[in-house]
């Protein structure tokens, strides 16, 4: 199972060795054995010492080794500090950045040929969940079109895009349903994502194909992600 926090644009320099050596010290006490991953700002990625199971990545990159891309960061950045794991494709970058499938791809490919962890995104917006399951598979098959699903280190997340953010979550039964039917497809590990927070994250594992979750805001402060870690620690690790 995997427990994912994403910082999106929060946390310094300082903030963020603090968080991770935090989650450190506690998986080392605890003995935890779930897949824990923390993707913190640009600014603030270092070598950190870390027990296995626990991988800090970038929540973005550029699909170059390095090159004249100002503003950008390439591999050559990102290998510097041993990031091993990256995020791609999600909504706010799709949605508010405007990134296109077609950059998107490129990007996967890229993270594939270095063989990274990519935690792929895919989610559907208001309009489409309300037209009903066949309409948001439809949108969601859109977005993997062009992803190789037999790679060996693809992670998908589910996060449809009306509950990111907004405090909204999906109900268990459109997350079951939804997963159930990436399943037919997808052989990869799922996450959830959208307002997953302490209250809700169990039953959120709890669910049939739900192989993890990607939380934002809910996991910015280190008790609470800590909490989430312990809360899945009474599920199948």
């Amino acid at each position: 199972m995997i427990i994912a926090s994403n910082f999106k644009t929060n946390h310094t320099r300082k903030a963020t060795r603090e968080f991770v050596e935090f989650i450190n010290n506690f998986l080392k006490d605890t003995n935890d054995k779930h897949q824990i991953r923390v993707y913190p700002s640009f600014t603030a990625l270092d070598v950190f010492d870390t027990v296995t199971a626990m991988k800090v990545g970038a929540q973005n990159f550029y699909p170059v080794d390095k090159g004249s891309f100002t503003g950008e960061v390439g591999y050559e950045q990102l290998e510097e500090f041993g990031v091993d794991s990256v995020l791609v494709g999600h909504s706010e970058r799709r949605h508010i950045l405007g990134e296109r499938q077609e950059i998107l791809l490129k990007k996967f490919h890229f993270a594939k040929e270095k063989n990274l962890e990519i935690i792929y995104c895919i989610g559907e917006p208001q309009e489409v969940r309300e037209a009903g399951i066949e309409a948001v598979m439809n949108y969601l098959w859109e977005q993997l079109e062009g992803i190789d699903l037999a790679y060996e280190r693809l992670v998908v997340a589910y996060e449809p895009v009306w509950a990111i953010g907004t405090g909204l979550t999906a109900s268990l039964e459109d997350i079951q349903e939804t997963h159930a039917r990436l399943r037919e497809r997808v052989e990869a590990p799922i996450l959830y994502g959208g307002s997953v927070k302490v209250e809700n994250i169990y039953e959120v594992l709890s669910v049939k194909n739900c192989d993890g979750v990607l939380v934002g805001t809910a996991s910015w402060e280190k008790e609470s992600f800590c909490k989430m870690i312990e809360l899945a620690q009474t599920l199948k690790a």
